[in-house]
Formats: structure tokens, C-alpha cells, sequence
């Protein structure tokens, strides 16, 4: 049975976030386990902390143990300091009320952090995705979970460039996964484009992602959030799947954007939380749709100064690409993870490859701490940050301009559709 509180045009407050908690407590006894949560790293928004606080709150007294696990996919590992700003406590509730609860990161380079857990066969690869690919994937993801009774998940669900909406089963495709499954649906998406994908509830890569959840025999909750400004909108309890969509109906509501014609040039704000290009691209994908043919992106960062930190040495070998750029010549890639490919030609955009010619539909400028050599050796387009002033942007829609603040999280789309 599920719980849920949602305000499409208001807010759903503490008390009733807590009603809510209280309410999916009531109905399930975890007396004597042990749980494990399952959060997000610092490049997601909303109010973790506070959902996790109330959760605990119900569980302190009841449960064995209660551990927390960072679903990092392959971002960089947090520090003790930056989980407990994540979770929204102090160093003094850390070392008192929150004591005995254990932080481990998901460490994705290590390859003894897995262990598989199922095969999703050609047949089914081949049904899923429409026939564009044909081969075996095999799954496996972090065993730490399989030595809990039961974990949830605690995370907001937004549109999503690769998967449609993220959340979820998501935060354990790829945010306890192993690299195979990820660069599978990673390039998948790419191969169906973000047009096709982002925004929409059922994708293939959707499907894949849950296809692969089915592997995992331990059981699980979700606590789904929706939130804007960090304000909760809604808070969906129960069942992975059934929560997930409950979430992504409401998303679709509350953080998409509709603008009556395309701009010819678009600053897009990164917000701090994405500390590099790898994570800040999505303003990049949140903004194409309402970007004109042959017009200017900028990603605003100064405060960034690296493409990836985990992927950055392959980046810097294949450059930004639109996706018939790779198609007509995969050959050349054998060896470059497909996730790294799919990041470069989500960034880049549609366009063509023809007669060894590239034509993006779109130009992609980085305002950062990036330098403009290394700009120019990934095929991206350089600004110094410095020279540019938002409030000269700002205010200039009827000219075709765009400002978007605290971009990557809303997405804009043509109200033409």
C-alpha cells in the first residue's frame, strides 16, 4: 500500500511529511532489522535531509541498524562532511543523535564493491530498444545492499535526459551499478536521442532500468520526492515502480517549462552543486529544446574548472560530437566507455556527419574556470566568465535572449511541441 502527499500549486509541509512517514510506518514493522538508505550526492536538490531525519526519527528505536549508502554512479566519493551536509546535520548531532549510523560511499572503481545479479538476454535487448541493438547485458550492482533486510530509496525525481525522469530504480541504475549496464543504457539513450527520452515516463532506457531492478531480489521502498527551490511538492511512499510514476505525473506538472518560440542565444546558470562539465552539462540538455537552429548555449560556471573528473582523460581524447559524428565511425571508439560517448554527443546535439564534415545544429560555449585551449580540444566553444555580465542578458526575451537561473534540474520545452 502506498502514501502519498502532493501540492501541484502549493507546498506539502513538515507536518505533513511526517504524517506521511508516520502513516507508511504504521502499516510496516521493522522492529529488529537492518536498513540501508539509499541517497543521493550532492548533485541532486531537494530536501533529503529532512526526509531522512523524519525516517530515522520512526525507526531509531525499532530497527537493528540503520546505514547510509551515497548511490554515487561514477561521481567523485563524498566526505564525511559533505554526507552530513547532505543529510542536513551537524557535527555535534553527527557525534550524538546520529552516532551509530554508518556512511559508506559507493566505490564504483573497485571491481570487488559488485556482484552480479542477473542477465537481460539478447531477445529482450532486441524488444526493448526497438531492434537498434542486439546484445546480452550483464548486471550487477554494490553487495553491501544484500546484507540489509530491506533498503529504501530516498530521492527526487526530475525529468531526465537519459532515462525520461530519473528516480527510483534509477538510484540503483547507475547509482550502485556496474559499469556494463550503465554504459549500455547510457548509450541507448543516446542512440534514441534527448529529444526522444527526456520528459517521458516509459523509454526504453526506462525499461532497462527496471528490467535490471527485477534482478534484485531484496526488498525495498521508495521514498520519492518532488521539490522545487528545495520546497517539498510532493512525497510518494511505497512500492519502487508505483511510487516512481506517482513522482514522475506530478514532475511533469511542476518542472517543465513551456515558451512559445525558440531564443537564438540562452545563458544557462550552473548551480554549485555540479562540479564539473560531466554534471553541469545538464543545463545543456534542459535548454536545447527551446534553442533555436544555429543558436548559442552558454554554460555559465565560473566556479568550474574540469570536464570530468572521473571521465575527463577520455573526454579529452574524443571531444564533444554529435551522435551521427560517432555512428559512421564507431570503429575508431573501440575502447572508449559508451557512457563517455553518450555524455559528449548529449552535450554537442543533434547535427550531421557527412563527407568527414561535422555540422551541429547548435553551438555549446563554456563560461567556466576551463580554459579556452582546452575548450577548443574538446570541440566546445570558449567565453571568458570574466567578460560577461548576466544582467546584460537578462530581460531580452523579446530579442531572442534567454537568462536561466539555477539551471538543470527544470526543462524547457516549445509549447508547439
Amino acid at each position: 500500500m502506498s502514501v502519498e502527499r502532493k501540492s501541484k500549486d502549493g507546498f506539502v509541509s513538515d507536518k505533513q511529511a511526517r504524517e506521511a512517514i508516520g502513516e507508511f510506518f504504521a502499516q510496516n514493522d521493522y522492529a529488529g532489522k537492518r536498513i540501508l538508505l539509499i541517497i543521493p550526492d550532492n548533485t541532486r536538490s531537494g530536501p533529503i535531509g529532512d526526509i531522512f531525519k523524519i525516517i530515522y526519527d520512526f525507526l531509531a528505536e525499532e530497527a537493528k541498524a540503520i546505514h547510509i549508502l551515497v548511490a554515487l554512479g561514477t561521481h567523485q566519493p563524498l566526505t564525511e562532511e559533505q554526507i552530513c551536509t547532505r543529510l542536513g546535520i551537524t557535527a555535534i548531532e553527527r557525534c550524538s543523535k546520529y552516532a551509530q549510523v554508518r556512511f559508506f560511499n559507493h566505490k564504483w572503481e573497485r571491481p570487488d564493491t559488485f556482484t552480479f545479479v542477473g542477465q537481460i538476454r539478447t531477445e529482450e535487448i532486441k524488444k526493448i530498444s526497438g531492434g537498434l541493438f542486439r546484445e546480452e547485458v550483464n548486471v550487477a550492482i554494490n553487495k553491501l545492499v544484500f546484507e540489509y533486510d530491506e533498503f529504501f530509496i530516498i530521492g527526487p525525481v526530475f525529468p531526465h535526459e537519459v532515462v525520461g525522469f530519473s528516480g527510483g530504480h534509477k538510484y540503483i541504475f547507475p547509482g550502485i551499478a556496474g559499469s556494463e549496464i550503465i554504459n549500455f543504457f547510457h548509450w541507448l539513450g543516446a542512440v534514441i536521442t534527448i529529444p526522444a527520452i527526456i520528459g517521458n515516463k516509459w523509454t526504453p532506457t526506462r525499461q532497462v532500468v527496471e528490467k535490471a531492478a527485477s534482478f534484485v531480489k531484496v526488498p525495498r521502498k521508495l521514498f520519492a520526492i518532488v521539490s522545487v527551490d528545495d520546497k517539498l511538492k510532493g512525497l510518494f511512499i511505497g512500492d519502487c515502480k508505483e511510487a516512481w510514476e506517482k513522482a514522475a505525473d506530478l514532475s511533469k506538472d511542476v518542472h517543465i517549462v513551456y515558451k512559445d518560440k525558440p531564443y537564438h542565444t540562452i545563458l544557462g546558470e550552473a548551480p554549485k552543486m555540479y562540479d564539473d562539465i560531466w554534471t553541469a552539462a545538464k543545463v545543456a540538455y534542459k535548454l536545447d529544446p527551446i534553442l533555436a537552429d544555429g543558436g548559442t548555449l552558454i554554460i555559465y560556471a565560473p566556479h568550474i574548472s574540469e570536464i570530468s573528473y572521473t571521465h575527463g582523460k577520455f573526454l579529452d581524447k574524443i571531444g564533444y560530437h554529435t551522435l551521427d559524428y560517432f555512428l559512421k565511425q564507431m570503429d575508431k571508439f573501440a575502447g572508449i566507455p559508451r557512457s563517455a560517448m553518450a555524455h559528449s554527443t548529449h552535450v554537442k546535439g543533434l547535427g550531421t556527419f557527412i563527407n568527414g564534415f561535422e555540422r551541429p545544429r547548435t553551438n555549446v560555449v563554456l563560461a567556466t574556470g576551463i580554459s579556452k585551449e582546452r575548450c577548443e580540444k574538446v570541440n566546445l566553444g570558449y567565453m571568458n566568465p570574466a567578460d560577461i555580465n548576466i544582467a546584460d542578458y537578462e530581460n531580452r526575451e523579446k530579442e531572442g535572449i534567454l537568462v536561466v537561473r539555477h539551471a538543470g534540474e527544470t526543462l524547457y520545452r516549445l509549447s508547439s511541441g
